[in-house]
């Protein structure tokens, strides 16, 4: 293991290992954490407690998460002095741990860093937002059937462009940019939007859909306008599917063409829409998509979106990954006007730790804490955001809605 200046590594933990790139877990994996800022600590802790209860409900004390805080953001800087939001054996650390887990963070007002949520996910090569958006019965929400959203979206994280600058890939002109850039900047860089950065993105949502029993993969594009960017990740998204999952897809040109419109038992349709397009489609007809794959603004658009039609992003989860190591986090800003009133929903991070323990294998957590979490929402015990929306329902703060969560396991 490596030193670390202020992170300290649990003593009775052991460091997950990656053997033939998957993930092998021990019993007392270490799991770092970074608290975030603004709300960050109250949603933190009441998240950590929920984990800890599950974890315990399930295995009975046979395992444990064996916690590990490691920073960026405000506290980094309180730590490390010198403008230090994101420290680089913070960075070091979830390379070496694979697994993190953190709260909402401060975007630093100036130069340096644009974003510390952006700039983990390219430091770290975590090529794929993942954003699962499901309604649970009893949240307020504007829709007259919430129920039928129950969709996963893969952001492309890495890559983009949306300056309407853009070369067909692998022309002079795009090629004559790139070398400009090599020779004058010293910097290496892949293409606004590759096939090799798109075709990961979607690869990784066909085996999503797979694994999970899930009948379609939706891309989402702007290949209407964009031909040569987000075109191309459409053509991309259907080459990676149809060569590398062939006997396990069936575009929607096959569907019509070769089995008259009636989809085959066992297989996943794939599908694409325009973007603008899928936002109607997302509010009319909702049922008819599962898993959505998109490059990386589009994905943060639609993710929002969607999100609000199930309650908000309160109880909106997320996490970037790639293979073999992921940051799972809430999806909301800061908040600091709530800092330290016990106040905010904390369910995006506990949501986040229902992926996080899927993630790890550790499934039964996460179903415990699933739904424990939609039988407090259900009986109407929720904390502000939702009390003022939902009537006869019963205020509580922060750490008590984490309790009533871990009452109802």
């Amino acid at each position: 293991m490596l030193n670390y200046q202020h992170i300290k590594i649990p003593q009775d933990g052991e460091k997950i290992r990656i053997v033939n790139n998957r993930l092998k877990v021990p019993k007392n994996p270490i799991i770092a954490f970074i608290e975030g800022d603004g709300t960050g600590p109250d949603i933190w802790r009441a998240s950590k407690r929920v984990f800890d209860a599950a974890v315990e409900k399930a295995f009975n004390g046979k395992k444990k998460i064996s916690w590990m805080e490691i920073y960026a953001g405000e506290k980094a800087v309180a730590l490390y002095g010198n403008n230090a939001w994101l420290p680089d054996e913070t960075v070091e650390a979830i390379k070496e741990f694979s697994v993190a887990i953190k709260g909402p963070l401060t975007t630093p007002i100036g130069g340096g860093i644009r974003s510390l949520n952006v700039s983990l996910r390219q430091l770290l090569d975590l090529f794929a937002c993942v954003r699962p958006v499901k309604y649970y019965a009893g949240t307020p929400s504007p829709m007259k059937k919430p129920q039928d959203m129950n969709i996963v979206i893969f952001r492309e994280n890495t890559e983009d462009v949306y300056s309407g600058i853009e070369f067909k890939s692998d022309t002079e002109d795009s090629n004559k940019l790139i070398d400009f850039i090599n020779e004058s900047f010293n910097k290496k860089i892949r293409k606004p939007m590759s096939e090799f950065g798109s075709s990961r993105l979607v690869k990784k949502a066909i085996e999503f859909a797979r694994d999970n029993k899930r009948g379609s993969v939706t891309l989402v594009h702007k290949g209407n306008i964009m031909k040569f960017t987000e075109g191309s990740f459409k053509e991309w998204g259907y080459k990676v599917a149809t060569s590398e999952f062939r006997e396990l897809v069936v575009t929607e040109d096959e569907l019509w063409s070769q089995y008259n419109g009636k989809m085959p038992e066992g297989k996943i349709l794939i599908k694409d829409r325009i973007a603008d397009s899928m936002f109607q489609q997302l509010l009319l007809r909702p049922s008819e998509y599962e898993v959505v794959a998109t490059p990386n603004l589009n994905g943060d658009y639609l993710s929002d979106a969607a999100a609000a039609q199930v309650g908000g992003l309160g109880i909106a989860p997320g996490a970037n990954m790639s293979y073999t190591t992921a940051i799972f986090e809430a999806t909301h800003g800061t908040a600091p006007k709530y800092a330290n009133q016990d106040k905010v929903n904390p369910g995006s991070v506990i949501l986040s730790g229902v992926m996080m323990f899927n993630f790890i294998g550790w499934g039964k957590v996460s179903r415990i804490i699933e739904k424990a979490m939609k039988k407090t929402i259900k009986s109407k015990v929720v904390t502000y955001d939702f009390a003022r929306l939902l009537k006869n329902s019963k205020e509580v703060k922060c750490s008590e809605f984490a309790s009533e969560i871990i009452k109802n396991m």
